[in-house]
C-alpha cells in the first residue's frame, strides 16, 4: 500500500474519532452551562456549525491527497506502459535470439531472432521444452552443471551446441538467467544466445593457416615438429623406431630465376602432390619452407627401409612435371635420421637429418645420405657427456635408487629393483634416458652395472641386519656386461664381499641380450644359476625368443614389458599378449612380474589373470634407500 493511501486512511480514522469526541464533550458542556432551553438550542446550533466546518476541512485534505495519489498512479501506469512498449521493441528487434520459459521449463515466448537463427516458428515451440533443440554433443553432466550453476548463482554463460530445425548442429554463446517475482520466488528463465558459427569457422581457418603451408596445403614446420615429438613419444612408449627424411629440390632457384616465381610455385604444388602419391597417408609429409620438404615415417624403423624409401622418392621426382607449357625436370637430395639410433628427441632428429642433407648435397646431389655422429656438434656433446659420466663414477656422483615390487595378491612389498641415477653437480639429476644410451655406446654401461650390483647387495645386507626383510633385490645386467665371460666370477666376488645370501639376489637379463648369441647366453645363465641366485628375463615379448630356448633357460621369472602393460585393460592386442605370457609362464612353473603399472585398472586386470608380481608408479617411484616406505 502506498504512502498517500495510508495517509488518507489515517485522516479518515482521525475524523471519526474527533467527531465522536467533539459531539460528546460539547453536548455535556452545553447541558451543564445552558440555563434555559433556548440557550441549549442555540449552543447546539453553534456546535453543529463548528463540527461541519471541521469536517469539511478534514474531507478536503483527504480528498486532495487521494486525488494526488490517483493522478500519480495514472502517470506511473502511463510510464510503465511506455517502458513495456520499448522493452517489447528491443526484445523483438535484437539480433540475439531470446527464449523465455516459465518456472517449469516450458517455453512461453521467443523473439524474431530466435526464429531466424533456429528456423522454428513461434507456434512450433510455445509450450515445448528447450531440450527440443539438443544437439547430442553434450552429455547429461553438462546440462546438470548448467542447472547447478543456475540454482546456486542465478545465471549461467557458456558455449553450447544446439540443433536447428533443418537438423544442422551449430554453436551458440548462451546466457541463461533465473527471474524471480516480488516475493523472491522463481517465475521464469530467460535465455539469450548468439550464433557463433562464423566465429568458429574463422577460428578453424586461422588454426589451419597457422599449421599448414598456404601454397601446397601440407603441414608446415610447426605442425611437423609437433608430430615428430608425438611420434617419438609413441616410439619410446612402444620401444620401436621411426625415421625422419629432409628433402631439398636441387637447383630450384634456377627455375625461379629463369621462369618466374609463378611457375616455381606451380612446381612446388606438383611436387607436393606427387609426394603424396608416393608416400600415401601412413606418413607425415610437410613443406618446411622454400623448396624443402619433411617426411616422418613412424613405421620405417631400419636403415635399409629408410634408404629404400628415399630412393623411391628420388626416382619418382626424376619424372617430368608439366607446368603450363613447360616440361620441367628436377632432382632431389635427401638426408635421413633415425630414432633412437641417431637422436633421442624431435629437435635432434631434425638437426641430424639436416646435417645428412648437407652431406648428400656435397656428394653430388640427387642422392640420399644417412646421418652419422661425426656430422654434427651433437657427437661432441656425447663425447663430453661420456667424459662426465666417467668422472661421475670416479667422483661417486652416481646413486642407486630402489623401486618397490609388490605381491599383487597380498598388496605387500616383497622386493625392490635397483636402478642407477646420476646426480650431476651442476645439472642435478640427469634423466636415465639421456645418459644410459651414451653409457651403452661407450661401453661404460658394464662398469656402471657392476657398481650398481655391488651397491645393491650392500644395501640388502644392511636391510637384513635392521630386520627389514625382503624376498629379493633385482639388478639389471646389460647386454655388454652379460656378454663378458668373467661375469660369473664378478658376481661371485660381490656376493662373497658383501655377505649377501645368493637366494636374495635376482639378476635381470633382457630378452634381446639373450638372443644376441643364444648358446653362449644359455651357458652364462647356467653358470650364474649355480651360484644360487635367481634369474629373470626382462622385457619379455620384445626379443623374439623361441619357446624351445626359453624351455632350456634356467630362469624363474618372466617380466612383462611395460609397453604391453600400458594398454591394459582396453587394448585388445595387449590383453591377448599379456594373457599368453602369463599362461606360458605358469605352464613352465615360472613367476610373472609386470612392470610399468600406473593405474589401478591395470593392477586389477593383472591380478585377475593370476600375475603374481607388479611394479610401477601405482605402487611407488624409484627412491633412495632411506626414503623407501616399508609400511
Amino acid at each position: 500500500m502506498s504512502v498517500s493511501v495510508r495517509d488518507a486512511l489515517r485522516m479518515a480514522a482521525l475524523y471519526v474519532v474527533l467527531s465522536i469526541l467533539w459531539l460528546g464533550l460539547s453536548e455535556l458542556l452545553l447541558q451543564r452551562m445552558a440555563d434555559t432551553p433556548l440557550a441549549l438550542a442555540i449552543g447546539r446550533q453553534i456546535n453543529l456549525v463548528v463540527w461541519v466546518l471541521f469536517s469539511a476541512v478534514l474531507i478536503f485534505v483527504s480528498r486532495a491527497r487521494l486525488l494526488n495519489f490517483i493522478g500519480a498512479g495514472a502517470r506511473l501506469r502511463s510510464e510503465d506502459r511506455e517502458r513495456l512498449r520499448m522493452a517489447a521493441a528491443v526484445f523483438d528487434s535484437t539480433l540475439e535470439g531470446v527464449l523465455v520459459t516459465d518456472r517449469n521449463g516450458l517455453i512461453v515466448h521467443v523473439n524474431r531472432a530466435f526464429m531466424r537463427i533456429t528456423g522454428y516458428q513461434q507456434d512450433e515451440v510455445i509450450g515445448q521444452r528447450p531440450s527440443k533443440f539438443k544437439s547430442g554433443r553434450h552429455g547429461a553432466a553438462f546440462y546438470q552443471q548448467i542447472y547447478t550453476t543456475l540454482t546456486e548463482q542465478g545465471e549461467w554463460s557458456g558455449e553450447i551446441w544446439n540443433r536447428r530445425k533443418s537438423g544442422e548442429i551449430y554453436p551458440q554463446w548462451q546466457t541463461i538467467r533465473a527471474i524471480c517475482d516480488d516475493s523472491g520466488e522463481l517465475s521464469h528463465y530467460v535465455a539469450v544466445f548468439s550464433d557463433i558459427s562464423a566465429i568458429k569457422h574463422s577460428e578453424q581457418e586461422l588454426a589451419f593457416l597457422a599449421h599448414h603451408d598456404p601454397l601446397t596445403g601440407l603441414p608446415n614446420r610447426l605442425l611437423f615438429n609437433d608430430r615428430a615429438e608425438q611420434a617419438i613419444a609413441a616410439a619410446q612408449a612402444n620401444k620401436r623406431g621411426c625415421t625422419l627424411l629432409l628433402l631439398d629440390l636441387d637447383h630450384f632457384q634456377s627455375i625461379n630465376d629463369g621462369l618466374g616465381h609463378t611457375i616455381g610455385d606451380q612446381l612446388l604444388k606438383l611436387v607436393g602432390e606427387r609426394l603424396r602419391e608416393v608416400l600415401g597417408t601412413s606418413v607425415t609429409l610437410a613443406r618446411l619452407g622454400g623448396d624443402e620438404f619433411g617426411v616422418l615415417a613412424e613405421n620405417c624403423q631400419q636403415i635399409g627401409h629408410a634408404g629404400k624409401l628415399a630412393q623411391t622418392i628420388i626416382e619418382r621426382l626424376r619424372e617430368p612435371f608439366l607446368c603450363d607449357d613447360h616440361r620441367l625436370f628436377i632432382s632431389a637430395s635427401i638426408g635421413i635420421s633415425l630414432f633412437p639410433s641417431d637422436a633421442l628427441s624431435a629437435e635432434q632428429l631434425l638437426r641430424n637429418a639436416d646435417s645428412a642433407l648437407f652431406k648428400a648435397k656435397n656428394n653430388g646431389r640427387a642422392c640420399y645420405a644417412l646421418y652419422t655422429e661425426e656430422l654434427t656438434a651433437h657427437a661432441q656433446h656425447r663425447v663430453e657427456t661420456a667424459g662426465e659420466l666417467r668422472r661421475a663414477l670416479e667422483q661417486q656422483e652416481l646413486r642407486v635408487f630402489f623401486q618397490p615390487v609388490h605381491d599383487l595378491f597380498s598388496s605387500q612389498m616383497v622386493g625392490v629393483e635397483a636402478l642407477v641415477r646420476w646426480h650431476h653437480p651442476e645439472r642435478g639429476l640427469v634423466p636415465p634416458g639421456e645418459f644410459i644410451p651414451i653409457a651403452e655406446r661407450t661401453g661404460l654401461i658394464a662398469e656402471i652395472d657392476a657398481w650398481v650390483l655391488r651397491q645393491a647387495c650392500r644395501q640388502m645386507v644392511q636391510w637384513q641386519a635392521q630386520g627389514k626383510h625382503l624376498e629379493f633385490v633385482a639388478v639389471n645386467i646389460s647386454s655388454r656386461l652379460f656378454g663378458q665371460h668373467e661375469l660369473f666370477r664378478e658376481v661371485a666376488d660381490v656376493l662373497h664381499d658383501t655377505g649377501l645370501d645368493p637366494a636374495l639376489l635376482e639378476l635381470e637379463v633382457t630378452e634381446s641380450a639373450v638372443m644376441e648369441d643364444p648358446e653362449v647366453a644359455l651357458d652364462q645363465l647356467h653358470r650364474l644359476r649355480e651360484l644360487g641366485l635367481n634369474l629373470a628375463i626382462d622385457d619379455f615379448g620384445t626379443g623374439y625368443s623361441s619357446l624351445l630356448r626359453l624351455k632350456r633357460m634356467p630362469v624363474q621369472k618372466l617380466k612383462i614389458d611395460q609397453g604391453f602393460v600400458a594398454g591394459l585393460p582396453c587394448d585388445e592386442d595387449d590383453v591377448a599378449i599379456v594373457r599368453v605370457i602369463i599362461a606360458l609362464a605358469r605352464s613352465m612353473g615360472m613367476k610373472v612380474h609386470a612392470e610399468g603399472i600406473e593405474q589401478a585398472e591395470q593392477a586389477r586386470f593383472l591380478l585377475e589373470q593370476q600375475c603374481q608380481l607388479g611394479q610401477g608408479y601405482w605402487f611407488g617411484r624409484p627412491v633412495p634407500a632411506q626414503e623407501l616406505r616399508w609400511a
